[in-house]
């Protein structure tokens, strides 16, 4: 399997496209201005210390203070795990924190609203495989790995590590990682905890000692691998940078980059921005005839696989069979591209044939595990239902490009014209009964107001005599489709 990596550089949006068999399979998209803080270690200077509180305000150097709490201040303990904290009683704030002094910090919590920056003086720095924790000791290892498989793994860690010291935790996506991955994360680890160090001797108070990567430089961490045939950049200047980051921490990688310089634009190559469009909406096509509907919630997320047009087989059983088939290889990329995460349950079309279902669940699994995020997909319910759930990385496309329309708000769906015109006329003899106005004045949008002057004036008229009050009608084309006012005269 080759695969390709492209990136799409600009001063307000990186985008990286991750092409597989000629076909877009990931999309990873960073903007400058909804970068956060967290993950960034900062040299804060202590502005103030509250006893009553057990906090801390600290300044680092941004426009509000920051918030440090007695609970997320490092305190070194004996029994080398961190779950010993726990059972001891917590050192007041002020025998640990005094005002004026310098404290290297990590932000935990970006600033919202009015509040500050949160933040913990427990360094942590993720790797690709690996967590380091520089200030501990102790070898853990993510709890959603099988505890069976943990102790093993554990002692594996341990082993690599060796006497340099240090606190290491194992990903969850480390679970099948080769000693050699894991070697270099220790070395990338090691090296980055150096040179912030050194940084913290060198700079002055509420300096950033260091920042989260950026989106180009985790394609190297993270994205790479032994498939990756080339990294395209269509940035002379982040190409450059991104060759002196590797040199320094990713030697392997930086042989792959490239610097794409075609005069069409480096997305055009693959027809990704067509390829996002796509993604953001419900349907999916098959090759075949068949299609895909894919309706995300807050819950779950649900693919549902129909036959369409598609009647090639040789019988229906066939048919079916076969749209099962190229739906799961549809679905699997799906879920990489549009980045979904949850529950997951898809509904392929029912097949009575056992060995049927087995190829198409075989075929599934088989296209989850090209995946890097962890899946696990169990087979097929009572009901012909197929659950699975994904690990949520980050931001799903959607909610990342997208937001709820203001007019259904996210429901998909809004009110006919004339159920709005019902509401009205109902509101006005509410309204009546309450309130005794000279006149009723109805501000709508101009498909409901057209309605209630045409097919439903009689409905009007009848109300107006009714209620013996005279109603005017206003088109107001700032509304939406459900929104309506009435103003009492």
């Amino acid at each position: 399997m080759q695969q390709d990596i492209l990136v799409n550089w600009s001063p307000q949006e990186t985008r990286v496209a991750v092409v597989e068999f000629g076909a877009v399979q990931e999309l990873h998209v960073e903007r400058t201005l909804e970068r956060g803080l967290v993950g960034n270690i900062y040299l804060g200077k202590v502005a103030r210390v509250l006893p009553g509180m057990q906090s801390a305000f600290i300044d680092i150097g941004l426009d509000k203070a920051a918030f440090l709490h007695v609970a997320d201040v490092w305190q070194k303990h004996t029994e080398g795990d961190a779950s010993a904290r726990t059972g001891q009683p917590l050192v007041p704030i002020e025998k640990q924190v005094f005002e004026g002094r310098a404290i290297m910090v990590q932000v935990i919590k970006d600033p919202m609203g009015t509040k500050g920056a949160r933040l913990s003086t427990q360094i942590s720095i993720a790797g690709r495989h690996l967590v380091f924790l520089p200030q501990d000791d102790h070898i853990g290892v993510s709890q959603k790995i099988p505890s069976d498989q943990r102790d093993a793994l554990r002692q594996r860690l341990q082993g690599l590590v060796g006497p340099a010291g240090g606190g290491f935790i194992l990903r969850t996506n480390a679970e099948d990682s080769s000693d050699e991955e894991l070697q270099d994360d220790i070395a990338y680890l090691r090296k980055t905890w150096s040179r912030i160090k050194d940084a913290s001797m060198r700079m002055p108070p509420t300096s950033i000692l260091h920042q989260d990567l950026t989106l180009l430089q985790r394609v190297l961490r993270d994205l790479v691998g032994e498939l990756t045939q080339s990294i395209r950049i269509d940035s002379q200047e982040q190409f450059a940078q991104l060759v002196e980051f590797g040199r320094e921490f990713m030697p392997k990688a930086t042989e792959r980059l490239q610097h794409y310089k075609g005069e069409r634009p480096i997305f055009d190559l693959y027809s990704i921005d067509e390829e996002i469009a796509r993604a953001l909406g419900r349907r999916v096509d098959l090759k075949s005839g068949g299609y895909l509907i894919i309706d995300q919630t807050e819950a779950l997320t649900t693919v549902d696989v129909n036959t369409g047009g598609y009647v090639g087989a040789r019988n229906f059983e066939d048919t079916i069979f076969k749209t099962n088939l190229e739906a799961a290889q549809a679905i699997a990329r799906q879920l990489r591209l549009r980045n979904l995460g949850g529950i997951i349950i898809a509904d392929f079309i029912d097949m009575s044939r056992a060995d049927h279902q087995d190829a198409v669940l075989a075929e599934f699994r088989k296209q989850l595990s090209r995946d890097r995020v962890k899946t696990m997909a169990g087979g097929f319910s009572s009901l012909g239902l197929l659950e699975m759930t994904r690990k949520r990385t980050r931001e799903s496309l959607a909610h990342m490009l997208c937001e709820p329309c203001p007019s259904c708000q996210g429901k998909g769906i809004v009110k006919t014209a004339r159920s709005v015109a019902y509401d009205i006329l109902r509101e006005i003899l509410r309204e009546a009964r309450q309130f005794n106005p000279r006149e009723f004045r109805v501000v709508a949008g101009a498909a409901v107001i057209d309605l209630l002057l045409d097919e439903e004036s009689q409905h009007l008229a009848g109300l107006s005599d009714f209620i013996a009050k005279p109603i005017s009608l206003q088109v107001e084309s700032a509304m939406g489709p459900e929104q309506y006012d009435i103003v009492l005269l």
